[in-house]
């Protein structure tokens, strides 16, 4: 399903990530367990190659881009 992007900039957006960005060690097993990272920020930017989003953070305003491939679900407010 191809999606137009643009239809939503303005938009409240919070993103599933498909990758494992955290890593944190179990103290039992000595064994890495891998954490879903989620993204959340109003969408500024549609492309080709994926969104821009912004939200702050610490009073201070951040872009996070996120590459269509690595977006597992989005949630669309």
């Amino acid at each position: 399903m191809k999606v137009n992007w643009n239809d939503f900039i303005g938009k409240t957006l919070s993103v599933t990530m498909h990758e494992n960005y955290g890593i944190v060690m179990d103290p039992n097993s000595n064994s890495p367990i891998y954490e879903i990272v989620f993204k959340s920020g109003t969408l500024v930017g549609a492309f080709d190659e994926g969104l821009m989003l912004e939200t702050l953070r610490e009073n201070e305003s951040v872009k996070i881009y996120i590459p269509f491939p690595s977006i597992k679900c989005v949630e669309i407010f």
